[in-house]
């Protein structure tokens, strides 16, 4: 049987990875020049340069153009048996989280978003966007749906903390306590690729789903854009 061998990417991977941890590099700290390391390890330019391109698609380090490669913050991880908020999120894995409101409007319901709320076919909803931003990367972009008449009167200025579901509580007294989503893979158009720093076409997680309250009536329908170099998902598996 042909004895197994790692690749040199790989290989170039491993050296690069421990590289970090036995010097103790922090998030945002930038690593030695290609030439360098190169140097250091007796890697060729091209396998380098590979192994540097496969960390950075995995969100363990990111490039600045014109300054060079650093360290990435590692990726929020998200549980999917949970409720956790992103701010809560954000808060448990030191990062800094920032929203930006991107839009907010009221329209007609469609068929999809109408029976997912459980309302008439053309009953106004909110269409709610916002952009979620992680220690000056944006990392996600939200979109919801919610029943205008239930939860008449948000503004703007309400979204900016990013605490919808904090809102719901402190205004409409209603209990986020539920819900179901879906995570699958798609691929950012030209405007989404530049509200989240990307190429055009590149792959993002997309997840959608309903939240909904103690009496599992239908709160929002939400649909995300998530950048799989900042955030990764979790589950417990159990027999």
């Amino acid at each position: 049987m042909a004895e197994y061998r790692n690749r040199p990417r790989d290989e170039a991977t491993e050296k690069i990875e421990c590289y970090i941890i036995q010097n103790g590099l922090q998030p945002h700290v930038k690593i030695p020049s290609e030439r360098n390391l190169c140097e250091m390890w007796g890697v060729n330019r091209t396998t380098l340069r590979s192994a540097i391109k496969r960390l950075i698609v995995e969100g363990k380090l990111y490039n600045r153009k014109g300054s060079g490669t650093f360290v990435a913050h590692p990726k929020i991880e998200r549980n999917l048996q949970d409720m956790t908020s992103i701010n809560e999120l954000a808060r448990k894995s030191g990062s800094v989280l920032v929203t930006k409101v991107l839009s907010i409007r009221t329209l007609e319901s469609t068929k999809q978003i109408a029976q997912k709320l459980h309302i008439p076919l053309g009953r106004k909803v909110y269409e709610i966007v916002r952009l979620r931003i992680f220690d000056n990367e944006p990392a996600l972009i939200e979109t919801s749906f919610i029943d205008y008449e239930r939860f008449m009167g948000i503004e703007p200025e309400y979204l900016a903390s990013g605490a919808l579901y904090r809102l719901f509580v402190s205004k409409y007294g209603v209990q986020v306590i539920g819900g179901t989503e879906k995570i699958s893979i798609t691929y950012v158009t030209q405007r989404e690729a530049e509200l989240l720093n990307l190429e055009e076409e590149t792959a993002v997680f997309f997840v959608n789903g309903v939240t909904w309250d103690e009496e599992e009536q239908p709160i929002e329908c939400f649909k995300s854009l998530v950048r799989a170099d900042k955030m990764k998902f979790s589950s417990t598996l159990i027999r």
